[in-house]
Parts: C-alpha cells; structure tokens; sequence
C-alpha cells in the first residue's frame, strides 16, 4: 500500500476521561524520607506531575498545536507511519528528514518548524512504534528496517536528494539512511554520534583532559541512569505490563529521561502521546531489536556533522572517526541538552542551517 492519508491528532474525550480517572486512584510508590531522588524518579516529583496531569495541563491546547502542521499516515513495510510534513515557501528547498528518540515524539521538533521551514521542506516522521505511529505488530523494528523506511518514505514523496538529521535514536537511525541511500542522502546531521571504546587498551594510552571528562560523564550516566537501556535491551515485555497500565508508572519511568530541568508541558505532551496512542510497550522494544540486530563494522561515507551540547552525551571524535569516514562539522555548545530542537531551538536550527548550506 503506497497511499498517503490525511492525519490530525484527535483523541477522543472518553479517553482523556479515563486518563483523569486512572490519575485520580493513582497508588503512589513508597519512598525513604529524606531520600529525594537517590533511588530513581522521586515519589515527590511523580506526585507534582500528576497533580498538574490531572489539574492544570491542557492537551487540547497541544493537540492544536500539533494539528497546526500538516500531518500524514501511510504504510510502510506492513507499519503505519505518521509523519508531519511542512513545504517551505521555497520550491527548490533541500528536503530535511528529522528523527527523534525515546521517550520523545514529534514534539521535539515543533520548536524549530516554522524556523527550519524558511529554508528547507520538512518530514518528521514518528518511530515505528512511537506514538502517532501506534505500535508495532511484529519483531525486527530497529534501526536499520526504520532506516529503510525512511528512504521508501522519503522516495514516496518525491524527494531524490535530501539532508538527515537526527537526536537521541533518531542519532542512530539517521547515519544508517546515508548507508543505505549515498546517492540520495547529501548529508547527516546528529546531537550524538554514539562511538564508545572498542576494548582496545590502546585507544585510551593517550585521551586528551577533554576526552577524559567525556568519559567520566558516560560512565557516571551508566552506573546511576542506565537502568532503562538495560532493561528495555533485555526484557522490555516485563516492563510493559506496569507502564501500559498506568499513566503514573509510565510518567515516572519515562520521566527520568524526559524530566527534570525540562518544562512540565513539554515533558506530559510526549508521555501522554505514547498513552492515548498506546505506544509505551512498543517504544521500549526498539531497544531490545537494536540490541538484537547486526550491526554493520564499516564506517559511513556520506558526510556527518555533529552539534553537540551542554548537558548530553559527550560524543569523542576520536572513537566517531573510526565509525564515521566523513566528519565535516564537529560544534559542540556550552547551552542546552538533549532535547536542544526544544531548549534552545535558535542554536539547533541555526547549525542544522549552516551544515547544510550549499548541498542542495
């Protein structure tokens, strides 16, 4: 099936309704006094974020917001993709293909739409299983088989040559769709690129202060909040049955990721697009599948740019390089964090521009 159908987000009033009710009985976790958020997503914090779930966030609001931008539905290697597609004034413009990660939705990159879309057309397509997609229905949906989605999509649309640009998962779908299409892809523009150590001793006799303090950074995320990737690589399943259930299990498990410094309307409007849609179970499995699958050992060769920033993963040149043939733009900022299309969308958008000036 190659149509493409008309999308808005529209759920239905029982739903919200049933949300409200769900809130309402929530049954709050226990929690050491004093203990604040030593264990995980503090009982505190939980309590405040379903308090305003319940009281003071408007989805309706976010739901026009949403439907502001032309949406779509089609499928694709048996899955219902949705994506938002904006034509920028400009008929020559370079074609954009933008991807986010988990726990996000397309809601990471409404902040740099009406920015972006002056000098580019753009697809923002949800992950299989994403939200606005609805779950998946059967195994394998890592990155690569979304990777070559994106390039039938991308073909679906009339788009022969475009640019890539991803955050979080959409930093490893993105490198792949300039894999599997280098006569299409002109560039690929990532906030991560996700190149570790091999285990060669050898690659860490001379690390620069820098590449040091990077590594810290990641082993200290790893041994305090790297239990998710761990669990949803393993046995997302055994996660799912608490999370599909309850609005208030799910807001504390993804809230770990998607909380914290981030404003309280940005963080609800992705969790509750994975609860009306039913992606919670689905979302997690993208990791187990990635864990699962092959990965390619030989570097990329379409171009890569990297825009690194603040309070995020560290990425070290030096370990990207062997993965990577063709880095072009290494910028790393002192602003902002993973989710920098939302907090600083101004930096984001400007670097997204400059990369790919002139590659159309």
């Amino acid at each position: 099936m190659t149509e493409i159908r008309p999308f808005r987000v529209e759920v239905p009033q029982a739903d919200l309704d049933d949300l409200h009710a769900r809130l309402a009985l929530t049954r709050f976790a226990d929690q050491i006094p004093g203990s604040g958020s030593e264990y995980g997503v503090s009982v505190e914090w939980v309590k405040d974020m379903v308090d305003y779930w319940r009281s003071g966030y408007d989805w309706r609001a976010w739901e026009a917001r949403l439907n502001a931008h032309p949406q779509f539905t089609t499928e694709i290697d048996g899955q219902n993709i949705h994506f938002v597609h904006v034509r920028s004034a400009k008929q020559d413009a370079l074609p954009l293909i933008l991807t986010h990660g988990w726990p996000g939705t397309v809601v990471e990159y409404l902040d740099v739409i009406e920015d972006l879309s002056r000098d580019f057309h753009l697809v923002i397509p949800s992950l299989p299983g994403f939200g606005l997609s609805g779950p998946t229905a059967e195994k394998g949906w890592n990155r690569y088989r979304t990777a070559k989605a994106w390039v039938e999509l991308m073909a679906r649309l009339g788009y022969e040559r475009y640019g890539v640009v991803g955050n979080d998962g959409g930093s490893l779908v993105s490198p792949e769709v300039g894999r599997l299409a280098p006569d299409r892809v002109v560039a690929v523009h990532v906030t991560q690129i996700f190149s570790f150590p091999s285990g060669d001793p050898a690659e860490l006799q001379d690390l620069t202060e820098d590449e040091q303090a990077a590594l810290q950074h990641l082993q200290w995320f790893w041994e305090n909040m790297g239990a998710f990737n761990q669990l949803q690589s393993q046995s997302p399943q055994t996660l799912a049955h608490a999370i599909a259930d309850s609005p208030a299990g799910l807001l504390g498990w993804m809230g770990q990721l998607i909380g914290g410094h981030l404003d309280r309307d940005f963080t609800l409007t992705n969790i509750a697009i994975h609860w009306f849609y039913g992606t919670a179970s689905s979302s997690i499995r993208f990791y187990y599948e990635d864990a699962k699958a092959e990965h390619p050992t030989e570097p990329t060769t379409v171009p890569i740019g990297l825009a690194g920033f603040a309070n995020d993963f560290q990425s070290i040149r030096r370990f990207a390089e062997r993965d990577h043939k063709t880095i072009e733009q290494w910028n790393t900022y002192d602003v902002g964090g993973h989710y920098a299309a939302h907090e600083v969308p101004e930096v984001l958008a400007a670097d997204v521009r400059a990369f790919f000036a002139g590659r159309g």
